[in-house]
C-alpha cells in the first residue's frame, strides 16, 4: 500500500499518482555494467581469477537494486484535497501542501526530458518557499491533475 493510500483522510481519494521516471535508473546501470559486469566477463576468461569475475558479477544487482529502491521510494499523488509527496526509504521527507494552499506549480523540462517524458516540478504554497522535485515522470501530467482540482481553466 502506497504512502498516499494509508495517509487519506476521511471523504479523501486518491486522483493520480506518480513516481520518479525511469531515467534516475540510467546511471545506475551504467555504473554497473562498466565497472562491474564488464571487468566480471572479462575475469571469468581467466582461471586464476574467475571467482573475483563471479563476485564482480554478483555485485553488479548492488547498484542496480539501490537505484530501484530510491525511485519506489519516491511518491506524488493529487487527491481531491491535497497534494502528498514522499520522498526516502529509511529515512523520509514528506510534503502534504492543501489544495487551496498552493501559489503556484512550475513545470521545467529539458529537451531531453521532453522526449522521454519526464521534468521538474516545483510547487509553492501560499508564504513558503518553492518546493522542487526532479525527474518525475509526467510532470505536464501532474500539474494538470492539480490545476485541474483547483478550479484552474484547462490550457
Amino acid at each position: 500500500m502506497s504512502y498516499a493510500a494509508k495517509n487519506l483522510i476521511p471523504g479523501e481519494t486518491i486522483l493520480y499518482q506518480t513516481r520518479l521516471h525511469w531515467i534516475v535508473l540510467v546511471w545506475h546501470f551504467f555504473l554497473a555494467v562498466v565497472f562491474l559486469l564488464t571487468p566480471g566477463i572479462l575475469l571469468l576468461y581467466y582461471n586464476k581469477v574467475r571467482e573475483l569475475g563471479y563476485i564482480l558479477i554478483i555485485a553488479t544487482m548492488i547498484p542496480i537494486v539501490i537505484g530501484i529502491i530510491v525511485r519506489n521510494g519516491t511518491e506524488m499523488a493529487v487527491t481531491n484535497k491535497r497534494v502528498l509527496i514522499k520522498q526516502g526509504v529509511f529515512s523520509r521527507e514528506t510534503l502534504e501542501l492543501l489544495l487551496s494552499k498552493i501559489e503556484s506549480i512550475v513545470v521545467e523540462e529539458p529537451v531531453i526530458g521532453r522526449i522521454l517524458g519526464y521534468g521538474t516540478v516545483i510547487i509553492r504554497g501560499t508564504g513558503g518557499t518553492p518546493e522542487p522535485f526532479d525527474r518525475i515522470a509526467s510532470p505536464l501530467e501532474f500539474r494538470r491533475q492539480v490545476e485541474q482540482q483547483i478550479g484552474f481553466p484547462p490550457k
